[in-house]
């Protein structure tokens, strides 16, 4: 049963400019954040990348990504002949210039189209943000700190809490979110 109380404090908080770290299901194999182990934030927000950037401790640069509703994505993306991008493997054209928080400076973004069939939790999550702000993705990276390893466990998940700026841990399978 989801708890929709908690999805929607979940949904104002991101759109509210925090930071929130996802923990759900099996974890995720490869160096893409998918959903399952991810820090979420608002991409309309000029200066969120740097700032995830620096929470994570790693270097400004670089990148991160947007988790886009399918049915959305090509009024934000120029998404030429792809009909979807579940698996984050294309950096596309942004269409709409505001999101700067996942738009790198050539321009594109890396982007993740979600379906219900695919992530149903973190596709209302983001449902939940677009009904919210309009912007039907969020932006997102690996729920890590620079240096580690990906989290695997809800150990590894709140440690990492522990030892980063992290303020906020939902675990949507849960209906909880933990903060510090």
């Amino acid at each position: 049963m989801i708890n929709f109380f908690v999805m929607d404090k979940v949904a104002q908080l991101l759109y509210d400019g925090e930071v929130v770290a996802l923990f759900q299901g099996r974890s995720e194999a490869g160096a893409r954040a998918l959903g399952n182990r991810s820090l979420l934030f608002n991409p309309e927000i000029e200066g969120m990348n740097d700032y995830v950037n620096d929470i994570k401790g790693r270097e400004r640069f670089r990148p991160v990504a947007a988790s886009v509703l399918l049915d959305k994505a090509k009024e934000w993306f120029d998404m030429d002949c792809l009909d979807d991008s579940p698996y984050m493997l294309y950096a596309v054209d942004v269409i709409k210039k505001k999101i700067p928080a996942v738009t790198h400076v050539d321009g594109t973004c890396r982007i993740q189209t979600v379906t219900k069939k695919q992530n149903r939790l973190y596709y209302k999550l983001i449902e939940k943000f677009y009904n919210l702000s309009g912007i039907p993705m969020l932006g997102n990276t690996s729920f890590n700190l620079a240096g580690d390893p990906l989290v695997e466990t809800l150990e590894d998940a709140l440690d990492t809490i522990k030892r980063s700026r992290i303020k906020y841990l939902y675990l949507p399978e849960k209906g909880k979110l933990i903060s510090e």
